[in-house]
């Protein structure tokens, strides 16, 4: 699995991953805690930009505001969201590159 971590949060363990219950379903993942908006978004465009149509990026995020950008940004990029999940103040979300 290809990560985009940064340096201040340890990686996702796959206990982490499976109470999400997203993370091993992600062909990619990006860890944007720690960043407000609008990092966690353009994180995303740049993690979706190396994926291959019908691969899946797993996000994580603790920016509040996270959950209704990701739910516009997937309508209006035309990107799939599969998954929006809140697990202890972290949203992790699973897209699907279209």
């Amino acid at each position: 699995m290809k990560r985009h971590n940064d340096k201040e949060y340890p990686p996702l363990s796959s206990e982490q991953a499976s109470v999400a219950g997203i993370g091993h379903h992600a062909d990619a993942q990006v860890d944007a805690r720690g960043h407000r908006c609008p990092m966690p978004l353009l994180m995303a465009k740049r993690g979706l930009n190396g994926l291959e149509t019908g691969q899946t990026l797993h996000l994580i995020s603790t920016d509040a505001g996270s959950r209704r950008d990701f739910e516009i940004f997937a309508k209006q990029s035309g990107h799939e969201l599969l998954q929006a999940v809140d697990v202890d103040d972290e949203f992790h979300f699973l897209l699907r590159k279209t």
